[in-house]
């Protein structure tokens, strides 16, 4: 292949393209904003070299792996749920994604693979069977350099804030660490993740809520510990609390209900109807602690979790078997945003995998409640196409001001600028579109992608 196109993504008419150009190149090179991701922040505290070329591209990115999986091989080969592989294996695993390059063909993994191996390791050739190994060795032996380790690429990428992903009992040290180290400019901030302790009857759930600390041994005391552990990650830097259930239900119980499930659930004897009211119930009070300590809360349903048994088995979660369901959020959160849809200084970012209530729910919601922004694509709809419509869908109804900025969600550290460039790319062709159909000004399309980019993100999460 040659060196990625300078105008990839932008629109094909000459005229718009050339407007998107002008639009793309002011906002290029400014700074990242990550406020949702997974990258593991310990990498980044303890500064190891990656490595091998299959630990940094195929191990942690299950959007590699599922599409690999899909087209024949077997995860067990890619490493999947493993650590570090011994040399033999992980050269094995990357001879797998380069003789199986062609599975990628018209996805974003492509794109963002291609450029994250010409923008940070020079290299433009098409990965093959035949240059597998030549590609390897030229990877590996860049990985070795200083210039290559994570906080060598942390300030090459010029990330301004990234945002990670975290268990609410994590005693935060890397994060701790981080903060006091001047060498370290790139805020670096967790996020407050409970679903595992809101899910009643999971399986080790009691032992699981001991680890939180604090006396969990009742209703009150765990709502307690919870809003303990909140204030926590905020002394630690956190802005938001992340919320993934299989659907955007919030419904409060009466306190006495709410009471007489959480002792079911201690005595093992919940049912699944009480534990789904119960996680309802608990979605409500994580908005009602929003609005007491401030963090931002995002929300994603719709996923049915670990789809296929067998790989769940075999190698844990988030190994790319998790599958989008059909999503409902106007009468799911009507309860919620009735109490606190006005309340001052609430946010409520709603993300989703199901592409069809963006304008008939998700965009009137944040067009009409001032705490309710509609978050980016994400994860199955983080795509050119699925990009484009989303634009039109919520921007034609509740305009640019609603939006979230764009979000990476993305453990393979590489692809951080890549998929935010992508991003530019795209809002900046959406909005020369608009300037090309005169209902947008230049001037006004230039501060509109700059605020995307730059103030919107930080508005939407408090940073």
């Amino acid at each position: 292949m040659a060196a990625p196109h300078p105008d990839r993504l932008l629109p094909a008419d000459p005229g718009v393209r050339g407007l998107a150009r002008r639009l793309y190149e002011q906002v290029r090179e400014l700074p990242i904003v990550s406020p949702h991701g997974h990258v593991d922040p310990r990498i980044l505290r303890d500064d190891p070299p990656f490595a091998d070329p299959a630990s940094l591209f195929i191990q942690p990115d299950h959007y590699v792996t599922r599409l690999l999986h899909a087209g024949g091989v077997p995860l067990r080969e890619l490493g999947v749920g493993e650590g570090p592989l011994p040399p033999d294996r992980a050269r094995h695993a990357w001879r797998l994604l380069c003789a199986n390059w062609h599975l990628l063909r018209g996805t974003p993994v492509r794109y963002w693979l291609e450029s994250s191996l010409a923008d940070v390791f020079g290299i433009i050739a098409r990965p093959s069977a035949g240059n597998a190994d030549d590609l390897y060795d030229r990877i590996a032996s860049l990985l070795a350099a200083p210039s290559r380790r994570p906080r060598a690429l942390l300030r090459q990428f010029t990330i301004d804030f990234l945002a990670t992903t975290d268990d609410p009992a994590d005693d935060l040290a890397a994060h701790r660490a981080l903060r006091d180290d001047p060498a370290v400019t790139t805020t670096i901030a967790p996020t407050f993740r409970p679903d595992r302790y809101l899910a009643v009857d999971r399986p080790g759930w009691v032992a699981d809520i001991k680890q939180l600390g604090g006396d969990a041994g009742d209703y009150a005391g765990f709502l307690a510990t919870l809003a303990d552990r909140r204030r926590y990650f905020i002394e630690h830097g956190a802005v938001s609390a992340d919320h993934g259930a299989i659907d955007a239900g919030a419904e409060p119980l009466d306190r006495p209900d709410a009471e007489r499930i959480y002792r079911a659930a201690l005595a093992g004897t919940v049912t699944a109807a009480e534990a789904t009211a119960f996680r309802r119930h608990m979605i409500f009070e994580m908005a009602r602690m929003s609005c007491d300590d401030g963090l931002v809360m995002t929300l994603h349903p719709g996923i049915h979790r670990n789809h296929h048994p067998p790989t769940l088995a075999a190698f844990g979660p988030d190994t790319g078997h998790d599958i989008p369901v059909a999503a409902e959020f106007t009468r799911a959160l009507q309860p919620l945003l009735g109490r606190f849809g006005t309340h001052p200084g609430f946010h409520l970012v709603l993300f989703t995998v199901d592409a069809t209530v963006y304008s008939r729910e998700i965009a009137p919601l944040a067009g009409f409640y001032p705490a309710v922004y509609a978050g980016a694509p994400w994860w199955f709809l983080d795509n050119p196409a699925e990009i484009r419509r989303y634009q039109q869908a919520v921007t034609e109804i509740a305009g640019f001001s609603r939006l979230s900025g764009f979000i990476d969600d993305t453990r393979a550290f590489c692809s951080i600028p890549a998929r935010h460039d992508m991003s530019r790319r795209l809002d900046a062709g959406f909005l020369a579109s608009l300037v090309a159909e005169h209902r947008l000004d230049e001037d006004e399309a230039l501060d509109t992608l700059t605020a995307l980019v730059t103030t919107q993100p930080r508005t939407v999460f408090k940073i």
